[in-house]
């Protein structure tokens, strides 16, 4: 996809120190959607690997852009394929446990109409179930971190804008 973007580029820089960017931090890096119905309420998912809701989304894969995770997780998760559009929030979160710090991010995945919300199909082996829930409604189902993230992203939406922010709090 970016065949000649990189061919644009040259040749790669040279390693002014060698074996320097192996040894270079990484960050994991993930991609959610925030979509809603026709009433405003923002879908959530149940996943089968954790206690808590979630936004349909997940981590990007080796040389895959934040954006094309985000499109194959909706995919995978729900089973329908959705028009994406804008960023509304980029999100710094901390190492926690096993997990390493990360670069979060959420897109507008729009209002579903009728006939794509009765086309969801949930993947059995991901998800135990949807629905759409006001923010506010599914805060005490949600991590802390992600219900600061989901209000954040939702108020980005209403005023327009795109928010940054560090474990969920605007900086």
């Amino acid at each position: 996809m970016f065949g000649h973007d990189l061919q644009d580029e040259g040749d790669p820089e040279a390693e002014f120190n060698p074996g320097i960017a192996g040894r270079l931090p990484r960050k994991n890096v993930a991609a959610g959607v925030l979509i809603r119905d026709h009433a405003g309420r923002v879908l959530f998912i149940s996943p089968t690997y954790k206690p808590f809701l979630d936004i349909p989304g997940g981590l990007t894969e080796d040389e895959e852009s934040p954006l094309a995770a985000c499109y194959r997780e909706v995919r995978e998760e729900l089973g329908i394929d959705l028009q994406i559009g804008r960023l509304l929030l980029i999100d710094w979160m901390p190492t926690h446990g096993v997990w390493r710090d990360s670069i979060q991010l959420i897109f507008d995945g729009g209002v579903l109409s009728d006939e794509q919300i009765l086309a969801i199909r949930p993947a059995a082996d991901e998800v135990s179930r949807f629905e759409f829930l006001y923010a506010d409604a599914a805060k005490q189902r949600l991590r802390p971190s992600m219900a600061r993230r989901v209000e954040v992203a939702h108020r980005a939406l209403l005023d327009g804008s795109a928010q940054y922010a560090e474990f969920g709090r605007t900086v």
